[in-house]
């Protein structure tokens, strides 16, 4: 779903996205995340009417369009089949989304690596949209579920590993989630990403400072 961004939401976007390329960002539920990652979407993919009588239809270059992976975990089904085939069955229809086929499907660092690549070679730098990042940890944090909490940690960092290797050929990297899992093995090797979640210039960039007024 397309969100309507307004224009101090089209500035941020405009600051993180011309001074750096690899960022996380945390806020809980309802805060519009999502509706952040589908902005960047459409921003990536030109498509300028959908910016018209905004800040950044005049501050953008339109003609530099980029290929865009944009995964959200709340669509991944690895209740069912598990978390790793739930992945592999979510890249390899991005796979399709793109006609490509995979050339490798040892795993899905491997599979993921290779998505990106291919893309890469074909279109040129990527924008990775990850949303939900920690959800399959989160669903299973009762106290009877932490072994399937900690496989699936493992997994994903398995998953995000694939970053790191393919950071030339990433435009933007943006992930978006409820915790912050930064500072552990999940994102251990992406020592770049930047923290945007508690950024005093980006503070209100989805309302934290107008959420913890109204709440007074």
């Amino acid at each position: 779903m397309y969100h309507k961004a307004d224009n101090s939401e089209t500035k941020y976007i405009h600051d993180f996205c011309t001074s750096g390329k690899m960022y996380f960002l945390s806020r809980p539920r309802r805060f519009g995340k999502s509706l952040l990652l589908s902005t960047l979407q459409e921003l990536f993919l030109g498509r300028k009417d959908l910016f018209e009588g905004l800040w950044i239809e005049n501050n953008w270059d339109w003609s530099a369009k980029h290929p865009v992976i944009h995964l959200s975990f709340t669509s991944v089904d690895y209740e069912r089949a598990g978390l790793e085939e739930g992945i592999t069955q979510a890249l390899l229809e991005i796979y399709k989304e793109y006609d490509f086929v995979a050339s490798s499907k040892s795993n899905i660092k491997a599979l993921f690596k290779d998505l990106i690549k291919q893309i890469y070679d074909k279109h040129g730098p990527v924008v990775i949209l990850i949303d939900e990042y920690d959800k399959p940890i989160l669903d299973y944090m009762e106290f009877h579920k932490i072994p399937e909490a900690k496989a699936n940690q493992e997994i994903l960092g398995l998953f995000y590993g694939a970053l790191k290797d393919a950071d030339p050929y990433i435009r933007l990297l943006f992930i978006t989630g409820i915790s912050k899992f930064t500072k552990v093995s999940l994102f251990s090797k992406l020592n770049n990403l930047k923290d945007l979640t508690m950024h005093p210039h980006y503070a209100m960039m989805l309302g934290y400072i107008l959420w913890i007024y109204k709440s007074f």
